[in-house]
C-alpha cells in the first residue's frame, strides 16, 4: 500500500527509526507558516527552509499508531494519538502515513474527534508559549489578543481566560460571535474601532495585526508585554519579521517586554494543552474541512486573515475507500 501527499504522489509506507513512530494519518491541520513555506516569504523563509521536491509537507496529525522503532515504549499499534510530524524533515501529516518522534506524540483528548485533534499542536502550542511563558500572563492581567478569530489568535482568548485574565479580543465583525463564544470579555471590531484604544494592557499579543510597535507599547501598563507571534503585512519585503527585529533591538532598552515568538512542540506543551482540553477550558474551532486530494485548494484559502479558527485535511482511510468504491459499483 502507498503513501500519497497532497500532490497525489505514491510512496512506500515510511519505517520508523529508533525512537520514532509511524502514524496511519486520519486528519492533518494546515497552518500559515505551511504558507510562507510554500510562497517562500518573508525572504529569509526561503533561504532557511529551501523546499526539497520529494519533501512531503504538514506537522499537525491525529490518527492511529501504525508501527513503532526501536526503544519506542510509550506506544504500541492501534493508540489513538496527535502531535507533531516530522514535516520539516519530509515526512509530513499530508499523507497518509507520516513519521514522528515519540515525545511528540499525546495520547488523543477524550472530548475530542480526530479533526479537532488534528489542528491543536502547531497553533495552540504557539498560543501556549505567547500568553503563558512569553507575556507571563496572571490572573487579573488585562490582556488585548489582536486576530483574535485566526487559529492562534483563538488559543490564545481561552488560554488567557483560563489563566484568569481579562480578555478584549480584537477582530473583524464576521469573527466576533466566536471570539464571544470563547470567553472573552470584550470584543472589537478592529474595522471601526481601534482595540489599543481601550488599554492599558498588561499584555498584547499580536497574531496579525501590523501595527506598528510604538503604538502598541503607548497602550501597556509601565511593565507590560508586547509578543509578535505573526504578522502578514502585503508588500513588506521581510513580512512581519522587520517589526520582529526591531523589538529585538529596542526590548534591552525598556521596562516593556517586546518579545519575538519562538516556538516549538515538546511534550510538556502537549501535556498541559490536554489537562486544558480535558478540563473543558480550550477547544478548537475548525472553520473548513478539505479531502487529502485537495490540499492545493485548503492552502490557498488559508492565510492572510480570511479563515476562522483552523482548517483541517481529512484522510480517507483504506477501509473507507474501498467501501466508496463498492458503493458506486451497485
Amino acid at each position: 500500500m502507498g503513501q500519497v501527499d497532497g500532490g497525489g504522489d505514491e510512496r512506500d509506507i515510511p519505517s520508523p527509526g529508533p525512537g520514532e513512530v509511524v502514524v496511519e494519518v486520519h486528519a492533518a491541520g494546515i497552518d500559515a507558516g505551511l504558507v510562507h513555506l510554500l510562497e517562500g516569504r518573508p525572504f529569509p523563509v526561503k533561504l532557511a527552509l529551501p523546499l526539497r521536491g520529494d519533501r512531503v509537507l504538514g506537522i499537525d496529525i491525529a490518527g492511529t499508531v501504525h508501527s513503532v522503532g526501536e526503544s519506542v515504549t510509550a506506544w504500541a499499534p492501534g493508540d489513538a494519538v496527535f502531535g507533531a510530524a516530522q514535516g520539516l524533515s519530509g515526512h509530513g501529516g499530508l499523507a497518509e502515513f507520516a513519521r514522528a518522534r515519540s515525545e511528540h506524540l499525546l495520547a488523543q483528548p477524550s472530548t475530542l474527534d480526530q479533526e479537532e485533534a488534528a489542528v491543536v499542536p502547531v497553533s495552540a502550542t504557539a498560543a501556549l508559549h505567547a500568553v503563558r511563558d512569553a507575556a507571563h500572563v496572571a490572573a487579573g492581567h488585562r490582556v488585548l489578543v489582536l486576530g483574535a478569530g485566526g487559529g492562534v489568535g483563538h488559543f490564545a482568548v481561552q488560554i488567557a481566560k483560563a489563566l484568569g485574565a481579562h480578555v478584549t479580543g480584537a477582530c473583524s465583525p464576521g469573527k466576533a460571535a466566536m471570539v464571544e463564544s470563547l470567553g472573552a470579555d470584550v470584543v472589537i471590531d478592529y474595522t471601526t474601532q481601534d482595540p489599543l484604544e481601550a488599554g492599558p494592557y498588561d499584555a498584547i499579543i499580536d497574531t496579525g495585526g501590523h501595527r506598528p510597535l510604538r503604538h502598541m507599547r503607548r497602550a501597556l501598563t509601565r511593565t507590560g508585554a508586547v509578543v509578535l507571534v505573526g504578522s502578514e503585512p502585503e508588500g513588506a519585503p521581510l513580512g512581519g519579521l522587520s517589526r520582529s527585529l526591531w523589538a529585538a533591538l529596542v526590548n534591552p532598552f525598556t521596562r516593556h517586554r517586546l518579545v519575538m515568538l519562538n516556538s516549538s512542540i515538546g511534550s510538556q506543551a502537549l501535556q498541559d494543552l490536554a489537562e486544558l482540553i480535558e478540563a473543558g477550558m480550550l477547544r478548537p474551532v475548525i472553520h473548513a474541512r478539505y479531502p487529502l486530494e485537495h490540499v492545493s485548494t485548503a492552502v490557498q484559502q488559508l492565510g492572510r486573515g480570511r479563515g476562522t479558527g483552523k482548517t483541517v485535511i481529512t484522510v480517507a482511510q483504506p477501509a473507507e475507500e474501498a467501501a466508496w468504491a463498492r458503493f458506486q459499483r451497485r
